[in-house]
């Protein structure tokens, strides 16, 4: 290239409308700024919240700028920092496209694979797929049932438990104290059983295949095949990767929600997160609980993902904001490289299991002193005639209870539970604790993220909406003579 280039040409020329809207700006912009008064009418147009307060307070003529910004934004069905950016990205695109050669072209395999998992007719039978052997039978199937029975049925139940009783009881005289360690509620048979040998298998076999996914590129194809569902629940294709997240843990997937564009859309994604995502040891019990009586899997399924729609339905309609638009980098699908998923897994099931032991020793404290307290007693009779509008025995309080600790830590209950329990009454259980309040890592993450207000909002209207939920289920399915 000879020559110099002025710096007019240098500059991102955009459509007819927006250059218009900038150039009329630009005349109205009177005051000093340390941009360019054509940079400061960008940031305008994009409703930047500094640069519009500051012109709010240094421009006379604000009120016109203002009535040139909503003229031009009637233009577009999109949010204007979404069309700059979009054209934005295409001239840089041009650019790239005169400097670089890509020598590795796509294939047509490649080519194949992209169109087929993106089109909403072949899909979503991927989807299922995925679902099918990614969730059900490696997820549900091997991680909650082969390997928790084989850690937790043989290891813990048949060894390690009554070895500590026996230990315990041995030398330690004090009952108050060896039931703090052993024993119904001990630390190292309940809170280490639980975390060891039930929920550290699920999570693994959850992460693996979650990595799996991750490493393939499907992630961001699987965003563009919901984005047109997600729109209608309020948000958009880019909220499937906390979505998805939060079936892995979503104490973490409340944190990623911070990656979404506007606050309505954070907002929507916690409430959904704490009400209806179950995170994947609570899944893994669940579907280890269930999966013998497809019928009872597949109305626990279809119950909780219509509870999912409809609330996002209508928190959609009802919050005030910014309608989502989506836009997401699209990598190439690619073979997963082994190496790659062992190390995301093995970082992620290090994180949860290090996250989690504290809260499950914690639980098993909690538990103890509400035992020799009463307290525990106490709190269980009073919510004996919740459990019995459920058609659920009193003694089930301490799954929920339990559930408030930790969500998976309450699934562990419900699995020592399910031989005093019916086929309905299971799926009941099933249905409210997936929807019941989130646990406590997941509550301390929605404050710090949404505020005090917003989360202890969503958190009471979970805790009223589960159990709304569940007696209707209970009363429907005893009405219709359901026997599972």
């Amino acid at each position: 290239m000879s020559g110099s280039m002025s710096p007019d040409s240098q500059l991102i020329q955009y459509d007819e409308t927006i250059e218009k809207a900038l150039n009329n700006i630009a005349k109205l912009l009177k005051a000093r700024y340390n941009f360019s008064k054509r940079m400061i009418a960008l940031l305008l147009l994009q409703e930047d919240d500094e640069i519009t307060k500051m012109a709010k307070i240094r421009e006379a003529d604000f009120p016109q700028i203002f009535s040139i910004i909503q003229q031009t934004k009637s233009k577009y069905k999109d949010p204007l920092r979404y069309v700059i950016t979009l054209q934005c990205r295409q001239r840089s695109d041009q650019i790239l496209a005169g400097v670089i050669t890509d020598s590795k072209k796509e294939t047509q395999l490649q080519s194949w694979l992209d169109q087929i998992s993106i089109n909403p007719f072949t899909g979503i039978p991927i989807l299922l797929l995925v679902l099918y052997f990614g969730l059900y039978k490696f997820v549900g199937q091997f991680g909650a049932g082969t390997l928790v029975d084989l850690i937790e049925g043989n290891l813990f139940e048949n060894y390690i438990n009554p070895w500590v009783n026996q230990v315990t009881a041995k030398l330690i005289p004090w009952p108050s104290i060896q039931t703090l360690i052993a024993f119904d509620y001990g630390i190292i048979t309940l809170g280490l059983r639980y975390a060891v040998a039930i929920i550290l298998p699920i999570v693994a076999t959850f992460f693996l295949a979650f990595s799996l996914l991750e490493d393939s590129g499907y992630l961001p194809r699987l965003a563009l095949l919901v984005d047109r569902l997600f729109k209608k629940i309020g948000l958009n294709g880019r909220a499937v990767i906390p979505i998805t997240l939060g079936f892995g843990c979503d104490t973490m997937a409340t944190l990623v929600s911070r990656t979404l564009e506007t606050k309505r859309e954070r907002v929507i994604a916690t409430l959904l997160l704490a009400l209806a995502i179950p995170c994947s040891a609570q899944l893994g019990v669940i579907m280890a609980l269930l999966s013998a009586n497809p019928a009872s899997l597949g109305i626990w399924a279809g119950f909780v993902i219509m509870i999912f729609l409809l609330v996002g339905y209508l928190a959609a309609q009802l919050m005030p904001g910014e309608k989502p638009a989506f836009y997401m980098e699209m990598p190439p699908l690619r073979l997963p490289k082994l190496s790659n998923i062992l190390e995301k897994t093995l970082s992620r099931v290090q994180w949860y299991f290090l996250e989690i032991i504290p809260f499950f020793i914690l639980a098993s404290v909690l538990i103890w002193i509400g035992k020799i307290t009463g307290l525990f007693d106490a709190i269980i009779n009073g919510a004996a005639p919740l459990m019995y509008a459920l058609g659920l025995p009193s003694e089930a309080a301490e799954v929920f209870l339990f559930g408030f600790f930790r969500r998976d830590y309450g699934a562990a209950g419900l699995y020592d539970l399910q031989d005093s329990l019916t086929g309905v009454q299971l799926v009941v259980a099933a249905a409210t604790l997936t929807l019941f309040v989130p646990c406590i890592a997941q509550f301390a993450i929605m404050v710090k993220e949404r505020g005090w207000k917003t989360g202890l909002a969503i958190a009471c209207f979970v805790f009223v909406i589960a159990f709304l939920c569940g007696i209707i289920l209970n009363l429907l399915l005893t009405s219709l003579g359901v026997t599972l």
